[in-house]
């Protein structure tokens, strides 16, 4: 579920063809043709192949011999890959459920592990979530703060569950939280106060009342999900 790094020519590549896969441009079944995207992109034909075998290890290809290079079907895509996701968020396509799929999962994510959160934390973690949250009370409508505050609350409270498959569901979060801040902090979003929402679930989990943390967290995020059902606002690389 890493992020390819993506350095220089290499990751240019992996990142323009995988968004071609996901975007449709290369339909599951079709050849690609590794001689046409020497000379298109500008790179040595090693560079292409190091790039249709990352895109192998995600799912998007394979090869066979005397077939080539092809697209594999939908269902054997890597959808919890970092990039995968990136990449079908960037591809904006209408039958794509990313958006909702996201918000369901963190529906059932969160809410258990808050619970969970309140039921193990430690004196460790209670530490880490109080300083995400100060972090995140003190960053006001500074959306670089507080988005990453934001983001290391929730990634703290994955922690705090003391339960590894949790904490690999990091990705899923993370991108969910990436698009609702995309919506909700949008020049033309209304402003809603997030620290009393967040506050609440911090309480829950300090007094170790699992019950408040998964109903507080449940609270918390119904705007989330409004948001993430809504759609985003027009994709913008450089946000």
């Amino acid at each position: 579920m890493a992020v390819y790094p993506g350095r220089g020519l290499h990751g240019e590549v992996v990142a323009l063809l995988g968004l071609r896969i996901i975007r449709g441009d290369y339909p599951p079944g079709s050849i690609i043709d590794i001689d046409g995207l020497e000379p298109e992109f500008g790179v040595s034909k090693t560079v292409v192949r190091e790039a249709l075998r990352v895109l192998g290890a995600k799912g998007l290809v394979d090869s066979r011999p005397k077939r080539g290079t092809f697209v594999r079907s939908r269902d054997a895509w890597s959808l919890l890959d970092s990039d995968v996701m990136r990449w079908r968020r960037e591809a904006r396509r209408d039958d794509d459920r990313l958006l909702a799929d996201l918000s369901e999962l963190r529906d059932a994510i969160e809410p258990a592990a808050a619970r969970l959160a309140a039921m193990r934390r430690t004196d460790d973690d209670l530490v880490a979530l109080r300083s995400a949250f100060d972090a995140f009370a003190a960053a006001g409508q500074d959306i670089e703060r507080l988005v990453a505050a934001d983001l290391e609350f929730h990634l703290r409270l994955l922690t705090a569950t003391h339960n590894e498959l949790y904490t690999r569901l990091d990705v899923v979060i993370t991108h969910a939280l990436e698009a609702r801040n995309r919506i909700q902090h949008h020049p033309e979003a209304r402003w809603m106060d997030p620290v009393p929402d967040h506050q609440a679930v911090l309480e829950a989990i300090r007094d170790g009342d699992p019950d408040a943390a998964e109903r507080t967290m449940r609270y918390a995020l119904r705007d989330s999900d409004e948001d993430l059902r809504s759609g985003e606002p027009p994709f913008d690389s450089t946000v």
